[in-house]
């Protein structure tokens, strides 16, 4: 059963790869996976482009673990030399764009699922969520549907991690942040030059270090990323707008990093974040699903990139197949070896629990 389930589950991921699917346009992936889930008669549920499922036998009285993965993906970049459209195999790589963030793990996300389906007496309910929008961390993704989902107690977040447990994930905090001067002609005299301003802003965000470091996901990293200012060789510009993007590990809440930059910030310097809610996120490392993966040969670290866990309250574990470093890179793939195995593991450390 677990052999045809991992055949259908790669057949699955060529269609998904063949199908596009940005932020926001998932809507014909989304029938793919309403699809798999009829072809094994599972009842599924369906608001906007998220589809979720319970076990057949699920018990209010249980707790829920949550499995989840995206269908979304990100927009090509200008290097492909193939057609990110076309899944092909070729020396035991499967190449497409979402092949292997994350459609690796979401299929063989959909295979345990499945396996687990139809079984009586599991000491826990599964529910999967195959999300919308997490790329873009949209408002119609993962966290609209958070409220459905019933007794959830923790989760498997479905992304390329090797099949090694990812215990703790950074947070994310982008702030848009303007440094003001005063504007003039660039011929005449000006010691507010907002450039000259930026400058300095720019140097503490390069040298500022925040004192409390993560074991698993060690410091704080804020980074430069944007720089916007003047529109005219003789005109000082009245302000100079720069982009943020900070790194957050799980000893400070966001709020606390905003808190302390805009103490930090000269006069003249307004700081706007795009949003809170990005949170670093972790699971005990002596958890029983964290255990269950040791046990299996499985090794702990922490991740530098966002998934969905950003948006879960409940801990949660991010594993699946593939490999991080080639998330949003040109000619994508995942080996059809690394699904085989995904599935596999999958289903392993879970029996160890449920």
């Amino acid at each position: 059963m677990i052999q045809e389930l991992t055949t259908e589950a790669i057949s699955l991921l060529n269609k998904l790869i063949e199908t596009p699917s940005f932020s926001s346009e998932e809507d014909k992936t989304a029938q793919w996976i309403e699809n798999w889930f009829m072809k094994y008669d599972i009842s599924f549920e369906r608001e906007n482009n998220n589809i979720w499922a319970y076990n057949k036998y699920f018990d209010e009285s249980k707790s829920t673990i949550l499995l989840n993965s995206h269908h979304d993906t990100v927009k090509p970049n200008g290097n492909y030399t193939n057609d990110p459209f076309k899944a092909f195999i070729q020396d035991e790589k499967l190449y497409g764009l979402g092949s292997n963030d994350a459609g690796g793990c979401l299929v063989s996300l959909l295979a345990t699922f499945t396996h687990f389906y139809s079984k009586k007496d599991l000491k826990y309910n599964f529910v999967i969520v195959a999300s919308a929008e997490e790329e873009s961390s949209g408002p119609l993704g993962l966290k609209s549907v958070l409220k459905y989902l019933k007794n959830v107690e923790f989760g498997i977040v479905g992304e390329p991690t090797l099949m090694q447990l990812a215990v703790a994930e950074k947070g994310l905090l982008v702030l848009d942040v303007s440094v003001k001067g005063t504007a003039s002609h660039a011929a005449h005299p000006n010691n507010d030059n907002s450039i000259y301003n930026a400058i300095r802003v720019i140097e503490w965000f390069e040298t500022f270090e925040f004192e409390k470091n993560s074991e698993t996901l060690g410091k704080v990293k804020m980074t430069v990323t944007q720089v916007n200012a003047g529109k005219q060789h003789n005109v000082v510009p009245a302000h100079c707008d720069l982009v943020i993007d900070i790194r957050v590990n799980d000893k400070y809440h966001n709020e606390e990093i905003l808190s302390v930059v805009r103490e930090a910030m000269p006069k003249g310097v307004e700081i706007k974040p795009r949003s809170l809610h990005l949170g670093s996120s972790s699971i005990p490392i002596g958890h029983p699903i964290v255990q269950s993966g040791i046990k299996l040969g499985r090794k702990t670290y922490g991740s530098p990139t966002l998934s969905d866990q950003s948006v879960l309250s409940c801990p949660s574990l991010k594993l699946g197949p593939g490999d991080s470093t080639r998330s949003h890179s040109a000619d994508e793939f995942i080996y059809v070896n690394e699904i085989k195995e995904g599935v596999e593991l999958y289903i392993k450390i879970l029996e160890n629990i449920v």
